[in-house]
């Protein structure tokens, strides 16, 4: 039994890839929601209620922490459900796999991470990931952390999918908050949800952070380019917000607030490096061109549906 707590593009990424394994699997959302297989039971619960998370992950060899809070709730939701799938795992003696993100490393000088890196990250979100990874690791369960970039792929959440993907497809200019010429590491879902299966099942992993293998830095302005190509439609205009808009919108919208608080990441270099997760396990990325491709039918088939 494998449980999945979350059910968004990685939670239903890992669900797909045991299924085609033919393990059974377990996904917990608030809602029940999560990919219809007759492997996958798919429960109601709150993830935050440890009683009622030891009863479902009582027979879990692996639980899979794979939920995403909004950036607004990180605060009040993060700990309470670390806390309760640490004390999940601790009762059934299954291994604690995270999706992790690169926010506790804060800025770099030159823009590059390696898994060596320290968490040096005084901004709140990056503090709120780093405690998190001190208190899996602080638990005496077996635990690895898979840290990823900004995320490309079907269902995907990022600047690409947010900005630039609905101005893509209504013909417009796209306005981002970022530098749009700058080296930014895109992390395939895909590649996030094998990295977190198979390193969940290799020790060597345990008590680790890694990286997710990851294709080498594109400008975002690149990737727009290459995603109308594959797409087949037309070209657009690719601008960029001057960084004070997004912190003055701050001031008086929570959500802009937030975003802002992580603008670092897009207004300078931004280079993960992948490689010692790479050679460790025989792991590579997949090329992005895929991922645009799979973002590219899943906008056609979003169209279809709405039809």
């Amino acid at each position: 039994m494998h449980v999945i707590v979350g059910s968004g593009a990685i939670g239903s990424h890992v669900a797909r890839i045991l299924v085609e394994r033919g393990e059974r699997v377990r996904v917990i959302t608030r809602g029940g929601s999560g990919p219809e297989s007759p492997q996958v039971e798919r429960v109601a619960a709150d993830a935050s209620d440890a009683g009622r998370l030891i009863e479902l992950t009582r027979d879990a060899e692996v639980i899979y922490n794979c939920a995403n809070p909004k950036y607004t709730e990180w605060a009040d939701k993060w700990f309470p459900m670390n806390d309760a799938m640490i004390a999940a795992a601790k009762a059934s003696g299954a291994v604690y796999a995270i999706t992790g993100n690169l926010y506790g490393y804060g800025p770099q000088t030159d823009g590059r991470m390696t898994e060596h890196t320290p968490l040096t990250a005084v901004g709140r979100k990056g503090k709120i990931r780093i405690k998190m990874w001190q208190d899996a690791l602080a638990s005496g369960v077996r635990t690895t952390e898979v840290r990823g970039s900004d995320y490309v792929g079907a269902g995907a959440a990022s600047v690409f999918s947010l900005v630039l993907l609905p101005a893509i497809h209504k013909g417009r200019a796209a306005w981002g908050p970022a530098n749009m010429d700058l080296p930014h590491t895109f992390t395939y879902t895909g590649d996030m949800a094998r990295t977190l299966v198979t390193l969940a099942r290799d020790e060597r992993a345990w008590g680790q952070a890694w990286h997710v293998p990851s294709p080498a830095p594109i400008t975002i302005r690149q990737m727009a380019a290459r995603y109308c190509e594959i797409a087949g439609v037309p070209q657009v205009k690719v601008h960029s917000l001057p960084r004070l808009v997004m912190r003055a919108a701050g001031l008086v919208v929570p959500m802009a607030r937030e975003v802002a608080e992580m603008d670092y990441q897009f207004y300078a270099p931004f280079h993960m490096d992948s490689t010692h997760t790479e050679r460790t396990f025989d792991l590579a990325p997949t090329g992005l061109d895929v991922a645009l491709r799979e973002v590219a039918d899943d906008a056609v088939a979003t169209a279809a549906r709405r039809m």
